[in-house]
């Protein structure tokens, strides 16, 4: 189970691994492990085959973190 001041264990700068799960959650997309070299959308996308497992597993956090703090966007 994640913590709330967990958060702050990650890089949480816009587009890197766990601001996009945390994003991913957010916008009730399914889980798939990626970031932003640079900004978001912006600059080349990194798919979990070229990931670290740290990448990763920050991207994981994120994604659970807004599962459990977050919200979710309202799409009425």
């Amino acid at each position: 189970m994640i913590k709330l001041e967990d958060k702050k264990k990650y890089d949480l700068r816009h587009g890197g691994p766990f601001d996009r799960g945390s994003a991913d959650s957010w916008y009730q997309r399914p889980m798939e492990a990626h970031f932003y070299e640079g900004n978001t959308h912006q600059s080349r996308r990194v798919p979990s085959t070229e990931m670290t497992t740290k990448e990763i597993q920050a991207y994981i956090a994120g994604f659970f973190w807004n599962e459990q703090f977050g919200g979710k966007k309202d799409y009425s």
